[in-house]
């Protein structure tokens, strides 16, 4: 009989979000008359702009006519939207990023998934905690962690966000080789300074360590004296592979379009010692893995970048902002100190109490979804993550159950 790969008996019982679907569904099938508020989950629930959608049918228009189908594309993406991401997302920053370095997918998900599958099985993981359950996990799976242990799996050099050092990582004061970052951060919300940045940038070129820099919420930043990409950091081209996202930015959940940036000059070993470029290696996989992302997809994020759609993808994120400002003040006025919502999405809030429990209370008394820090890792116990992702109607009303709840 084949066997499996024991790596997935590793993996806790289930994915955190397939969790908590599981209790809210529950609790609805069992009080259909009590409407849930899902502040949950990070997706979005406005409509596409519409310079997104007019590119979209008119591609699909293309599509109809013998003269402009198309059929397979480059796997690497189109160069119409690979030099629109160019010249909007990092030339217009001072960031050198060639349009051949950039590598159009299906989803910044799947992206941080695959990208492990280029690095030695027996590469030392830098991952922070709490994080986003995809870049463990995958690591769990290709067996480069050992048991879960107290909730930690060994072999995993785990980088601590508390409350102490603003839920931004502390360099180490050991080795790593492959370090994971996410700023703005996904579940915190917190957001890393030039200097810090800087920091980590220098230990991964002291270390000959590769950061992978997940930036998926880059859109969100106000603050002008926060980098927006990793490449405004000087050195980061050698240390640096990038990813982002068309979804949180233009609500492209449902249309599923990302990129990920890897830098020629980025290196790595083999056995022997001998150099090899990171950018040959992951061509070489997305190109044998990956059929291209579809063609209206293409033409839908390449209108991200036009006059109207840099206008409307702005008005979009600002109208999340609003929302989050309304929940992180919200939060304030019942005394829970939290984080985020002010250059990101999420509102990253210090309940003081068992995260599950805090979970169980708002889904029960409030009927307000959010998602328990706990499942992010063990730093996240005590915290819960509101999303902004909803309609301010419906995060108003949420706001006043649970204040009720709370009282």
């Amino acid at each position: 009989m084949i066997r499996i790969n024991e790596n997935f008996s590793k993996l806790k019982a289930s994915y955190l979000f397939v969790d908590i679907a599981r209790r809210v569904n529950a609790y609805a099938a069992a009080n259909p008359g009590k409407p849930v508020i899902r502040l949950g989950i990070g997706d979005v629930t406005e409509p596409l702009p519409p310079a997104c959608i007019e590119a979209l049918h008119a591609a699909t228009d293309e599509m109809a006519r013998r003269e402009t189908f198309k059929g397979y594309g480059p796997e690497q993406g189109y160069a119409f939207l690979r030099e629109a991401i160019a010249a909007n997302d990092y030339a217009a920053r001072g960031c050198s990023v060639a349009p051949d370095e950039i590598f159009v997918s299906d989803g910044a998900k799947c992206d941080s998934a695959n990208i492990q599958e280029i690095f030695s099985q027996d590469a030392r993981l830098a991952i922070p905690d709490p994080v986003y359950p995809v870049y463990l996990d995958t690591n769990v799976m290709a067996g480069r962690t050992g048991a879960d242990k107290d909730g930690r799996y060994e072999g995993v050099r785990y980088l601590d966000c508390t409350p102490a050092n603003g839920y931004v990582p502390e360099i180490p004061s050991g080795p790593s080789d492959l370090i994971y970052l996410c700023f703005p951060n996904n579940p915190t919300g917190a957001v890393a300074t030039r200097a810090q940045l800087t920091a980590w940038v220098d230990y991964a070129r002291r270390n000959k360590a590769v950061i992978l820099f997940d930036s998926a919420y880059e859109a969100y930043i106000r603050d002008p004296q926060i980098p927006h990409s990793i490449y405004e950091i000087e050195g980061a081209r050698d240390v640096a592979i990038e990813l982002r996202s068309f979804s949180k930015t233009a609500g492209f959940t449902g249309l599923r379009c990302a990129y990920t940036v890897v830098p020629k000059s980025v290196m790595a070993a083999d056995a022997a010692g001998g150099e090899h470029a990171l950018h040959a290696l992951w061509n070489r996989r997305h190109t044998t893995k990956f059929n291209g992302t579809a063609y209206p997809i293409q033409k839908a994020a390449a209108a991200v970048y036009t006059p109207e759609g840099q206008r409307q993808t702005r008005a979009l994120t600002d109208f999340y902002l609003g929302n989050a400002r309304l929940i992180r003040e919200a939060m304030k006025k019942l005394g829970l100190p939290c984080v985020g919502g002010d250059n990101a999405p999420y509102i990253w809030i210090n309940t003081g109490r068992d995260s599950w429990e805090f979970f169980e209370l708002l889904l029960h008394k409030a009927q307000v979804v959010c998602t328990p820090g706990a499942g992010f890792g063990r730093c996240g116990q005590g915290h819960v993550r509101i999303s902004a992702f909803n309609s301010r109607e419906n995060v108003v009303t949420a706001l006043e159950r649970v204040a009720a709840a709370l009282a």
